[in-house]
């Protein structure tokens, strides 16, 4: 039975989903700033942060929709706090890890977890606070969320400057405390799906396969050779595809193929695709080049993306209004290319120069996300019926954890710093850093013609709320 957001129980209901949620969000945005420390600490090349993040993206991305079915079936309260205790102790493993492959798994249990956290914060949300205060309680969902992921690199920057970066994964345990104890205390206990379809366990295995295999091809082969095993997971990986393609034609698919035959929800899905591949590799390069090839400490690193992120805080409530107004097409288009230019920008950055040299990236970067992202939501649920907007909006965020991990993974081989080791050359890493932002500006330019091309110019007529 739902509660009032007024109420004790609604308050409750609402700090155990931003919290449960912040964690994953939180480590989503600072483990960037630890990466130079981890890989001093560690012993780590640039294969091995990279699998510091794709660890984390590839199961999240894998299971985030078979995350929100567990939920329904078995109960949201119970797998939600099995989420919040899974991320707790494969945070601490990460936190006691000895190695890089060690910290690697650690992340991918993190990840696990996390595909239980971030579809049933919200749900739980949807489903405990009454119909009248919906709007307030997802509006308060939304912006503390994006607090905490703003504050995910000035935090991460100043626990790894003072603390070390063990510290960014020990700060996951009073987080899980206080959304375990707020679970238990406040969420309502929910009965278990009478009818619903078979969990998806196939498509779920078979696209982790597939886009673990890439993702280890693209990484290790580059970086250590294309040895037999390098070859055989990239085999692996296009087999998995093909039997994940087909096996999501079945009706229980997690995610169904037929939403792709809107061209519409098939455009906009491409350009989240783009938009986040170029987006996630150049903030993890990024944070390398301010620290390895600039000489930035910890915290100055991740101050320098807080203009970006101040200006998608403010501006993207106002550019989705303004798409269901006007259309989605141009903001789309104009934002893509307004990121772009904010990576052309991060051309000014090389060794010796300051703070200043990064602003105009950051702003032109923020601009242009803010007016590409909330239109592109609402063009991903406009272009379904109103009863697939759940699943709809489950598949975009998956394109995008996806497109991170891809992006991470290929842009740095495509730009030649496969083989950068662990002691890297500030010139070398910043001349990679520089061909990768082009590449990443060409990506949003990709994303800006297909937005032109495909996505509707006219108002979309999708509810206000739903942009959010």
């Amino acid at each position: 039975m739902s509660v009032p957001l007024s109420s004790p129980q609604g308050r409750g209901i609402l700090l155990a989903s931003v919290v449960g949620s912040g964690m994953a969000f939180l480590d989503s945005t600072v483990v960037n700033v630890a990466l130079p420390a981890i890989g001093r600490s560690l012993q780590a090349d640039l294969a091995g942060l990279q699998w510091t993040l794709d660890a984390y993206l590839l199961t999240l991305c894998a299971f985030l929709l078979v995350g929100g079915s567990l939920g329904d079936r078995l109960g949201r309260k119970p797998m939600f706090e099995l989420g919040v205790l899974g991320f707790a102790v494969a945070s601490l493993l990460c936190a006691l890890s000895p190695g890089i492959l060690a910290l690697s798994l650690a992340r991918g249990l993190q990840g696990l977890a996390a595909a239980l956290l971030v579809p049933l914060s919200l749900a739980l949300v949807r489903a405990g606070i009454q119909p009248g205060d919906q709007g307030a309680a997802l509006g308060l969902w939304t912006g503390l969320s994006g607090v905490t992921s703003a504050a995910g690199p000035l935090v991460g920057g100043w626990l790894v400057e003072v603390v070390g970066w063990q510290a960014i994964f020990f700060l996951n345990l009073p987080l899980a405390a206080v959304a375990l104890w707020s679970a238990r205390r406040f969420l309502p206990d929910t009965t278990r799906a009478t009818e619903s379809k078979p969990l998806d366990f196939a498509g779920a295995v078979t696209g982790a396969l597939a886009v673990g295999g890439t993702t280890f091809a693209l990484i290790e082969g580059p970086a250590h050779g294309w040895d037999p095993v390098a070859l055989l997971a990239a085999v692996v990986g296009g087999v998995s595809l093909a039997i994940f393609l087909r096996v999501e034609r079945r009706p229980e698919a997690m995610m169904p193929l037929s939403l792709f035959r809107s061209p519409v929800f098939a455009a906009a899905n491409g350009v989240t695709l783009l938009l986040y591949a170029a987006l996630g590799c150049a903030l993890f390069l990024l944070m390398l080049e301010l620290q390895l090839g600039m000489g930035f400490p910890p915290v100055s690193a991740g101050l320098s993306l807080v203009p970006a992120t101040v200006l998608m805080l403010v501006l993207s409530p106002l550019s989705g209004r303004w798409g269901q107004a006007h259309g989605a097409r141009w903001p789309m288009a104009l934002g893509s290319v307004v990121a772009g230019a904010g990576f052309v920008a991060f051309l000014l950055l090389r060794p010796g120069a300051g703070w200043p040299a990064v602003l105009p990236g950051a702003v032109l970067l923020g601009l242009g996300l803010s007016l590409a992202v909330a239109p592109l939501t609402t063009a991903v649920l406009d272009a379904v019926a109103a009863e697939q907007a759940g699943i709809a909006s489950g598949v975009n965020n998956a394109v995008a954890r996806l497109a991170g991990l891809l992006g991470v993974a290929a842009v740095p081989w495509a730009a030649g710093l496969a083989m950068l080791g662990r002691q890297a050359d500030p010139e070398r890493l910043t001349a990679g850093f520089h061909r990768a932002t082009l590449l990443c500006a060409g990506l949003c330019l990709l994303a800006a013609i297909a937005s032109a091309a495909w996505v509707p110019g006219r108002p979309t007529g999708a509810p206000v709320g739903e942009s959010a």
